[in-house]
């Protein structure tokens, strides 16, 4: 990529402000993130991704502050920034009747291409999305992972500098989701920028450099996976146990030992806590099982999760947080 592809942030978003009636579904947002990333944005249901989301897209204007796509302010000039994006929302739009490359090649004629440089971009894009072997079968005989990777060739047709993916793995099996994944990887590979909404943090972990949370309309934390799960101070201590009666007492003493709330998950008979010193709280939470006679499978530090990222962050609000997939994301 240039240095000029560079030189220029992805986005910009200067106390960015969304309202339909009452309801403000992004509440002053600030942002700013580099171009040459993955961007991933993280957040309970109703946060506001998705509304940022088509905000970016010019789907919705902002109803005040200011956006910037590329340097293209999005209010001023929104067919700007609709040439150099892409969109791909949470549910695959494909012709069944058609086979994919007869998608992919509707889709490029609709961007205005000639019939021939359409049949070349659709070449591009079953390459790109490792579709060879399907392109001329019916998308009626698709699984539910290569309609995705379709609908993302879709989307890529009219070559855009950004992707934007609503939840691209949403209803799909592993091996789907994991499909979409290398999609994404080849596109990223390929020079394509990417802002993806996920409700799942693998997802993140696995695709982005760069991750946005956002809570009730704001912009919450900013940076990489590596630096966001830094910030949050220090390493966890877990605890497997054998005996399940036994989570509570365990829980007492990683609190007692680490002044922080430990996290029970039941169902795996582990306890976890933040440790602002790893080694010597290890240590102190290890004497402690020992005069209390707790057996344990297995104990030690680890670097925290992003899960446990998102719940500090969001100091751990009961709401729908982005571990599972949920029905539906917030819609505006």
């Amino acid at each position: 990529m240039s240095p000029s592809h560079h030189s220029t942030p992805l986005l910009e978003a200067t106390d960015l402000t969304v309202r339909f009636g009452k309801v403000t579904a992004l509440d002053g947002l600030d942002l700013v993130v580099p171009a040459g990333e993955v961007l991933a944005l993280l957040g309970p249901n109703g946060a506001g991704k998705t509304t940022f989301v088509r905000t970016i897209a010019s789907l919705i204007g902002p109803t005040s502050g200011s956006l910037r796509v590329r340097g293209i302010d999005v209010a001023r000039d929104p067919l700007a920034v609709r040439r150099c994006i892409g969109l791909a929302g949470q549910y695959a739009a494909v012709e069944p009747t058609m086979t994919g490359r007869e998608n992919l090649v509707m889709t490029a004629r609709f961007f205005g291409h000639s019939k021939i440089a359409a049949e070349r971009a659709a070449a591009v894009a079953v390459e790109q999305l490792s579709l060879d072997e399907v392109a001329d079968r019916r998308c009626s005989t698709y699984s539910g992972g290569q309609r995705r990777r379709l609908d993302l060739g879709a989307s890529l047709v009219g070559a855009p500098r950004l992707l934007l993916l609503d939840e691209p793995t949403t209803g799909l099996d592993p091996v789907g989701r994991s499909d979409v994944w290398d999609a994404v990887r080849n596109l990223v590979a390929s020079g394509t920028d990417v802002l993806l909404t996920t409700h799942y943090l693998e997802e993140a972990n696995e695709l982005a450099d760069h991750v946005v949370v956002i809570d009730r309309g704001k912009a919450i934390a900013s940076g990489s996976l590596t630096g966001l799960k830094a910030g949050i101070g220090g390493d966890v201590i877990e605890v497997a146990l054998t005996d399940r009666t036994q989570l509570e007492h365990v829980g007492e003493i990683l609190r007692l030992v680490t002044a922080s709330a430990p996290r029970i998950d039941a169902p795996a008979r582990r306890v976890s806590a933040s440790a602002g010193d790893g080694t010597g709280q290890l240590s102190a939470v290890i004497e402690r099982l020992r005069q209390a006679a707790i057996p344990v499978d297995e104990i030690g530090l680890r670097h925290p999760t992003l899960d446990e990222v998102f719940l500090t962050l969001t100091d751990g609000q009961s709401r729908t947080t982005p571990v599972v997939r949920s029905s539906q994301d917030e819609g505006s």
